[in-house]
């Protein structure tokens, strides 16, 4: 059992009552980590702390920013073996999806040390006769970065990296599902030597999620929230930024379709259908949710990935290397269950897996899905994937499109210009030709559209998220005035 802390103010603190919270292993119910339940007067505190960093933090000049960043990412990736055992303990993980949770997350924080002497503005013409008119990006203030479970290392990184690069101090709220995982991206930035109060670590029982959260938004030192997770919840959070008048970059659900036309290279689109949908157990946003498939290949190619699915290593990853480890509780074995059972009543037919008794569920496929089951609308974040088959070009379009969600997607075909052409005509954030739907990279906007949520993490698109445009001018010359 792994017991910690908080950190506000550059120490270690526990709750201000006491208080602490269990999180349990998903697969044996064993207490994986103790953590401080954090009040509504403890989350006040670590913004607090936050504010008081941020006059000197955000004076600092860029090359000292850049050089303390580097030092992090080198931090973080030396703790690639905790981050593994905590990642197994608490969410079930498996080793390599661990492992290259860290190892994406240490190239974000290079990446945003790279992206501290990029925070420029512009000189802006104007009509003004001596007037030297600059538009300016300046830091924003404190952020508050709420992370999820499913890639805690990448999310939870990705939550303070660029708001660090930018100038501002960050407060991260752990999961509750994940809270030594989060608590050790904390460690590898104190590490790094970052000011005390620069970053800020906080967590909360699962009750006190709500209160904790609000307190945070409604202090006036907190001007940036960014919130990755569940579509529900995140509707939540845009009420209670839009109370506070706080601006939000909200990054939430998805249900993902990866497009097989009729000239794909069926290889190729089993690789990445089976990447995209069964890394990490289909529980990241941009897992493969909808397998849409030309009907004069669908046969050759639900053959090839149905051999593929078969073959990923299941099992607990405590005890040796995996491809699926546990999912993260029961109620997400219930609800791919229910999925499965109501996709059978209704037609499709089981080409591999199937249901499951325990947090170790198996690569399932369910072929011949159509608009009437559930599992075509709704996301299963687990290992149960529907496939459906369309004819043309047209209908694979409008069967991709034919959902709320809109954060990734992907095409495979040889005619790459046909290809592009229905990458351009999909809803979404983001669309890979010839690649997985899972994929990500520090520098590029990362975000969706319609329920999937808006603003965007990554690159230039970061850089205007979290930080303020202001006009400043300088007169250089005699100004005339009307009176």
């Amino acid at each position: 059992m792994n017991e910690i802390r908080m950190l506000i103010g550059g120490e270690r603190s526990a709750a201000a009552t006491g208080a602490t919270f269990e999180r349990r292993n998903p697969l044996d119910g064993s207490v994986a980590t103790r953590a401080p339940a954090a009040s509504a007067a403890d989350a006040r505190r670590a913004v607090d702390a936050a504010a008081q960093a941020f006059p000197a933090w955000s004076a600092l000049g860029p090359a000292e920013r850049r050089a303390l960043l580097l030092k992090a990412a080198a931090a973080l990736e030396a703790r690639t073996p905790g981050f593994v055992a905590a990642m197994a303990a608490e969410t079930g993980a498996a080793g390599p999806w661990a492992g290259f949770n860290v190892h994406l997350a240490a190239g974000m924080l290079q990446e945003a040390a790279a992206i501290t002497t990029q925070i420029g503005g512009e000189v802006i013409p104007s009509n003004v006769p001596g007037s030297l008119a600059m538009g300016l990006r300046v830091p924003a203030g404190v952020v508050l970065g709420i992370a999820p479970w499913n890639a805690p290392v990448i999310l939870g990184v990705r939550a303070v990296a660029t708001p660090l690069a930018c100038g501002n101090t960050v407060v991260l709220k752990g999961s509750e599902l994940c809270p030594a995982t989060h608590g050790l991206i904390g460690e590898a930035l104190q590490e790094a030597g970052l000011p005390p109060g620069v970053v800020n670590f906080v967590t909360n029982a699962p009750e006190h999620a709500a209160e904790v959260v609000e307190a945070m938004v409604a202090h006036p030192a907190v001007r940036r929230v960014n919130f990755t997770g569940s579509t529900r919840v995140g509707r939540l959070i845009a009420q209670t930024c839009a109370k506070y008048l706080k601006p939000a970059v909200l990054e939430l659900g998805g249900k993902a379709p990866l497009v097989v036309l009729d000239d794909a290279d069926l290889d190729a689109a089993v690789d990445a259908a089976a990447f995209g949908a069964f890394a990490n157990s289909g529980q990241i946003c941009m897992s493969t949710e909808r397998i849409v498939v030309d009907a004069s290949v669908a046969d050759a190619f639900v053959e090839k990935l149905a051999a593929k699915a078969r073959r990923l290593p299941l099992g607990d990853p405590r005890q040796g290397p995996v491809v699926l480890g546990s999912v993260i509780d029961m109620a997400t074995v219930e609800r791919c269950n229910a999925l499965i059972d109501d996709a059978l009543a209704k037609g499709a037919r089981l080409v591999c897996g199937g249901r499951a008794d325990s947090t170790l569920m198996p690569a399932t496929l369910l072929d011949g899905v159509t608009p009437a089951m559930a599992i075509y609308h709704e996301e299963s974040f687990g290992p149960v994937k529907p496939i459906v088959r369309v004819t043309g070009v047209d209908e694979a379009v409008q069967v991709a499109n034919d959902n709320a969600y809109g954060l990734s997607a992907a095409v495979f075909g040889r005619d790459i210009a046909r290809a592009w052409e229905v990458a351009r005509r999909i809803e979404s954030g983001i669309c890979h030709v010839n690649g997985p739907t899972v994929h990500d990279e520090a520098q590029m906007p990362f975000g969706g559209v319609k329920d999937s949520g808006w603003g965007r993490f990554g690159g230039r698109a970061g850089i205007e998220a979290f930080t303020e445009l202001r006009w400043l001018t300088v007169q250089t010359t005699p100004r005339h005035y009307p009176f």
